[in-house]
């Protein structure tokens, strides 16, 4: 299996990135997880972009707020799926979350939501899913479990507006 590179702009991003690495830990998907800095450390960021394929990496996310430029400058040195996480730090978080979205034509960079971690590792999982049957029956259970866990809601809720 492919591994997942999770890379932080700053480990201040920690608290945030962590629900990712929970989220590839559950399902078995082993990932490395670094900082690197679009800013302080460009070349340490491209380098580690330009051999991630032959590292064994299948699908990149970036975690960065801010100026947010990570996800882009790893992108731009691979050609591996980058998915960016916009991190709230300032402005609510929509200056990384611009900074993340508005990639130029031929550098595209996948965005989830600001803070999105998880949803982050499920779109990274559903990646590697593509050529990996066993991690695919992983994700069509966990869809069957959220769509059990809604259906039991809504009994409760009617049961509980049936004895209003």
């Amino acid at each position: 299996m492919k591994k997942v590179a999770v890379i932080m702009g700053s480990d201040s991003d920690f608290p945030v990135v962590k629900n990712a690495l929970a989220e590839l830990k559950k399902n078995g998907v082993p990932f490395e997880c670094r900082v690197m800095s679009a800013h302080r450390t460009p070349e340490l960021a491209a380098d580690f972009a330009k051999n991630a394929k032959a590292n064994g990496f299948g699908v990149i996310i970036c975690a960065a707020g801010m100026a947010a430029h990570l996800a882009g400058v790893i992108a731009g040195n691979t050609t591996l799926p980058v998915i960016g996480i916009p991190i709230k730090s300032t402005f609510e978080g929509l200056d990384a979350l611009l900074a993340t979205v508005q990639m130029p034509s031929g550098i595209p960079v996948a965005t989830v939501a600001v803070n999105g971690a998880k949803n982050a590792a499920v779109l990274a999982i559903e990646m590697l899913a593509l050529s990996d049957d066993a991690l695919a029956e992983k994700l069509e259970a966990a869809k069957k479990e959220m769509i059990d866990g809604v259906v039991a809601k809504d009994k409760a809720l009617q049961e509980q507006i049936a004895a209003l």
